[in-house]
């Protein structure tokens, strides 16, 4: 099957982590696939050549871009694409102008999260106009199938779930070896208890909100430390919220990197502070290192945490709320790893990047025509 996938870019985030996986592994099943990036092809695409898989950009600019389009739509008929799967928005309703007319026998959009951008009035409008010539709308989670579908941005018969998936088999369970390594890397001291979280510096992560709760936390427990692995356009503005609640070099900022799942495997505690989320690649990742868990009860994130069976869940926003169920682990070290382990199980059974594929491959097929969850 010549499936192409087209998404804005393949900078470092929880989609393109699932579009590489996903790519790389239907290219090993024996099909042929190739990636196009709306705008630059971005910093995590080399893994992808790697693999012998094409990635090309189009160099998209502001507003129509009319070459931007006749190169999305020379690669689109250079690779006899068969299946177009295209993920969020802005990639689909460039690649459904570009591929007007050249008979690809199947469409499939994935939306990745809520949906829940600032300004995405006009964005939402182009897309749904676009799904005219679309044959499925995959959710990452049925909380965000019923959010798309209540405000009218998905029909209900288009709409199907595919959860996230990822590479289970490379994670390990956090181990005390690994948390000794992490903290001579961070020159903590053996005792410094480690809450890490992942995920880009924006507006929808609140890390400021579990900044001001690990303030919470460290009065009942001074050795703590807040890791954060990420970056993005609020990071000046975390870093002052940091010292505004006094916190110093107890808040580490540690950046974009390429090893998180070994960092992961150094943590204590696994917290993400979202406001808004959809089906969290770092949550699938926490859970597949045994990490007790807590996030708050957003998007998908209850439909990967079971509050008090493979982790804790608390509402958004609410700083002291979050501090107390981190504190409650703490206290608790016995139940904390109980928690972490039926999260490792859970994500082995029902999570992985396999399950994900599956899925997708029975969507790539004109004869799935069954609607719903």
């Amino acid at each position: 099957m010549k499936i192409t996938h087209v998404v804005e870019n393949l900078n470092r985030g929880g989609l393109e982590r699932m579009v590489i996986d996903l790519v790389t592994l239907q290219q090993r099943q024996g099909h042929q696939c190739q990636v196009l990036c709306v705008f630059e092809a971005g910093s995590l695409a080399p893994e992808l050549a790697t693999a012998g898989v094409a990635v090309h950009a189009c160099g998209k600019r502001r507003g129509l871009d009319l070459r931007a389009l006749a190169r999305l739509r020379q690669r689109l008929r250079g690779h006899a694409t068969e299946v177009l799967h295209t993920h969020n928005a802005v990639a689909h309703y460039q690649s459904l102008l570009a591929s007007a007319g050249l008979g690809i026998a199947r469409v499939v959009n994935t939306r990745h999260g809520m949906g829940a951008n600032r300004r995405s009035a006009r964005r939402e409008w182009l897309y749904r106009r676009a799904l005219a010539g679309t044959d499925v709308v995959a959710t990452v989670c049925e909380a965000a199938r019923l959010d798309a579908v209540r405000r009218g941005i998905v029909p209900a018969a288009q709409a199907m779930v595919v959860p996230n998936g990822i590479r289970v088999q490379a994670f390990q369970p956090a181990s005390q070896e690994s948390r000794a390594r992490l903290r001579l890397a961070l020159g903590l001291s053996a005792q410094a208890c480690v809450i890490g979280s992942v995920g880009r510096l924006n507006w929808a992560k609140d890390q400021a909100g579990l900044i001001r709760a690990f303030a919470i936390v460290r009065r009942r427990w001074p050795a703590a430390v807040l890791v954060l692995v990420g970056d993005g356009p609020l990071r000046s503005e975390l870093q002052q919220c940091a010292q505004a609640e006094a916190l110093g070099e107890h808040v580490r900022f540690l950046g974009d990197r390429g090893d998180v799942h070994e960092l992961l495997r150094g943590f204590d505690l696994f917290a993400l502070s979202s406001l808004s989320e959809g089906y969290s690649m770092a949550l699938l990742e926490a859970c597949a290192t045994a990490l007790p868990i807590v996030a708050t009860a957003v998007g998908g994130n209850g439909e990967i945490v079971r509050d008090g069976i493979n982790g804790r869940l608390v509402p958004a926003g609410d700083p002291p709320a979050l501090a107390a169920a981190l504190d409650e682990l703490l206290r608790e070290p016995v139940r904390a790893a109980a928690l972490g382990e039926a999260a490792r199980a859970w994500v082995v059974a029902e999570g992985s990047l396999e399950a994900m594929a599956a899925r997708y491959a029975r969507l790539y097929r004109p004869a799935a025509g069954a609607t719903g969850p």
